[in-house]
């Protein structure tokens, strides 16, 4: 059960979220959209928390998931870039190995955050374009010529994990919601405002509705919630 406990508070420190219950509601918002991503961040965040506690760890950094976030977005990443196959398996199981290491060494110098997770994910990427010349999956989104306000802030939390569904983002918001309800309304504060200043300069009503201009925004809140 500690193990379980572990992995559902990693999954929930993507978003800051040290619940279990926020992690599980994530989880499954994930699998609600793709039970291929689903998967992946389960087993980016098993293997990134394995090897914290077979390097022997902080205990306490690893009951509390600080070990597992970065896994999990390296796995979401992974095959949200590449086709599931033998060599990107490979490569999402050596980049959460990686990103516990590279966690370890950044949090005695500096509030790592997710940076381990942008590191390694630029390496596999690099590594999987270039050295092995796979191509990127290739996506064709619906272009949209008129704001959505619902999906726009919906996705907008769906995005933090790579996921364009407004169902989603409910399920991320309601694992914010459980956790702190106060935090919850600061992100959707976050989503809107940051949506809006994309409508604003114009940016286009396709990626707004994508979420790609909100989920930065609701990271910054949480980050800084509570802060004075």
């Amino acid at each position: 059960m500690k193990f379980i406990d572990s992995i559902l508070r990693g999954i929930g420190q993507v978003i800051f979220q040290n619940n279990i219950f926020s992690g599980l509601l994530f989880i499954i918002g994930i699998f609600y959209n793709s039970w291929l991503m689903g998967l992946a961040a389960l087993v980016g965040t098993v293997i990134s928390t394995v090897t914290a506690q077979y390097l022997k760890y902080s205990e306490d950094d690893i009951k509390n998931g600080l070990y597992g976030f970065n896994g999990t977005l390296t796995g979401i990443a992974v095959l949200c870039f590449f086709e599931l196959n033998l060599i990107t398996a490979t490569a999402l199981v050596l980049g959460s190995v990686l990103s516990t290491l590279v966690m370890n060494f950044l949090k005695k110098r500096i509030p790592p955050f997710t940076s381990p997770f942008v590191i390694i994910t630029w390496l596999l990427i690099y590594t999987l374009l270039l050295v092995f010349q796979y191509p990127l999956i290739s996506y064709s989104p619906i272009s949209d010529t008129t704001f959505n306000f619902v999906a726009a802030v919906s996705n907008s939390f769906g995005q933090v994990m790579f996921q364009e569904n407004i169902i989603t983002g409910l399920f991320f918001l309601l694992a914010i919601s459980v956790n702190n309800k106060l935090m919850a309304a600061y992100a959707i504060y976050a989503a809107v405002l940051g949506s809006l200043t994309a409508l604003i300069l114009s940016e286009s009503a396709t990626s707004i509705n994508a979420g790609l201009m909100g989920y930065n925004a609701i990271l910054c809140s949480i980050a800084l919630f509570g802060k004075k």
